[in-house]
């Protein structure tokens, strides 16, 4: 193991010059800082009504941005949702409807659409798209974190052997694999010093591309894992239970002809009151630990000079149930899974908290950042730009879809407050969440809920139509 006094003299040998050259002005092409996390449900945020959590940077991050109250992902779970995020596309139509599917080559991802060379471009995190630890798709820094669970998947032609940039750091600290294969575990990760995590690991490299950049236009991608499984980490504690607690709607009651494939998840899924009340603490730990990180970057962005010529967006691929309806982790059209917290940071066009309460979706992302940073939009995205919304107007279609195929499923969120979910071959749901803001009552199959399934089953006919989707219900 090296000696605090070497890691100190490494760490400053890295960031030796990272301040030379002049800082750019308000007015220069602007940076983009997307923050994103995995499996963080919106309600872990004060701007979400959640003041228990210790949240202090990204609270304050909300404070001066805009504030998506209903913002849901594409499909609940991670390739899917993060391939809209990144292309602006349907899952059904760039054809990433499972976890573990490459992304096609041809499917353009932010500096592509960007089309701008001035830019100095960087990822790192978790990707999930393919190929998780090769540089690729116009990024030129690339720092990985994930790697034994996705070397099967890696093109034909690229080294199952080659392992992450994280895998590189622990070894140089002299950690030995855990693993018969030669690699760390999630979980190993998990029992290290906070300092030795992935989240300050990513923390300390982003913070460096950012002073290093200061002088010249750049975009950035920092995906942390957390909050997602092992739900373990060096801050378990940090919260107590009356601050993580469970949820209202656990265990529940049970929901009228709930899905079968729900129910078949929960027998296998179930925990008892102590192992989920704990779950919950931990998750909010592993919360925290993110916020530590981001609040570390968010000073390098400071101290750059470059805030204010700086978009931020901050946004998770998608939720996490942590027992609500007696459930864990995501893959279900609940509210818990399905909605996700985005901030955006404009410092040019607004410097306080703006609300938008109107639903949206991660579809409308790379137009909206489009629009920020004064590029063009193709033309072939699906989404819009919601920038608008934080002025007052109203989205074109105030409708949003959510995706899920195991099982087929497709559910529409209405601007008034109802929730519909379309189950092949299963029950469905209608959710009043005016009414019943915790989902327990199914309202699908009540005589006088007629008027309000032709009407959100219209919208949903309209939008397949709009996107070529062709899944189909009774």
């Amino acid at each position: 193991m090296i000696s605090r006094r070497t890691a100190l003299k490494s760490v400053l040998a890295g960031t030796a010059g990272v301040l030379r050259g002049a800082a750019r002005r308000a007015g220069d092409k602007p940076n983009l800082l997307f923050l994103w996390t995995d499996q963080q449900r919106a309600d872990t945020l004060a701007a979400y009504g959640n003041a228990a959590f210790r949240m202090p940077a990204l609270n304050r991050l909300a404070s001066g941005s805009i504030v998506f109250d209903r913002c849901y992902d594409t499909q609940p779970v991670c390739t899917p949702a993060r391939s809209s995020v990144m292309t602006g596309q349907w899952p059904h139509t760039t054809g990433l409807v499972n976890n573990n599917i490459a992304l096609p080559a041809n499917v353009p991802v932010m500096p592509q659409l960007l089309g701008e060379s001035a830019y100095r471009t960087g990822y790192m995190g978790k990707w999930h798209l393919g190929d998780e630890v090769f540089a690729q798709r116009g990024f030129e820094q690339w720092l990985s974190i994930e790697d034994y669970m996705y070397t099967e998947y890696y093109s034909p032609g690229r080294d199952p052997k080659a392992r992450s940039s994280y895998h590189h750091f622990l070894r140089e600290l002299g950690y030995k694999p855990d693993r018969e294969d030669g690699c760390y575990s999630r979980n190993f990760a998990t029992r290290l010093p906070a300092e030795r995590c992935k989240p300050a690991y990513l923390a300390a490299h982003a913070s460096d591309f950012v002073l290093k950049n200061r002088a010249e236009p750049w975009m950035l991608y920092v995906n942390f894992l957390e909050p997602h499984t092992p739900h373990n980490g060096p801050w378990n504690n940090l919260h107590s239970a009356e601050e993580a607690p469970l949820a209202a709607n656990y265990p529940g009651l049970a929901v009228e002809r709930e899905p079968e494939a729900y129910r078949k998840r929960r027998k296998k899924e179930e925990l008892g009151r102590e192992e989920m009340q704990q779950l919950r603490r931990n998750y909010a730990g592993l919360c925290s630990q993110v916020d530590q990180a981001v609040g570390r970057i968010l000073w390098a962005l400071e101290a750059s000079g470059q805030a204010e010529n700086t978009i931020i967006a901050f946004t998770s691929d998608h939720g996490e149930m942590g027992g609500s309806h007696g459930l864990t982790a995501k893959g279900v059209l609940y509210e818990e899974a399905v909605r996700i917290p985005m901030l955006l940071r404009v410092p040019w066009r607004h410097s306080r908290q703006i609300q938008v309460k109107q639903p949206v979706s991660h579809i409308d992302v790379v137009p909206t950042l489009l629009e920020a940073m004064g590029a063009r939009n193709p033309g072939n995205l699906p989404g819009e730009s919601l920038l608008p919304l934080a002025e007052g107007k109203v989205r074109a279609d105030p409708h949003v879809v959510i995706e899920w195929d195991q099982p087929l499923s497709r559910a529409v969120i209405s601007p008034d407050g109802w929730k519909m979910a379309l189950l092949e071959k299963d029950n469905c749901l209608l959710f009043d969440r005016n009414r019943d803001p915790i989902e327990q009552y199914n309202l699908f199959y009540r005589s006088e809920s007629a008027a309000v399934i032709r009407r959100l089953r219209g919208a949903l006919e309209e939008w397949q139509q709009r996107t070529r989707d062709g899944a189909r219900f009774a």
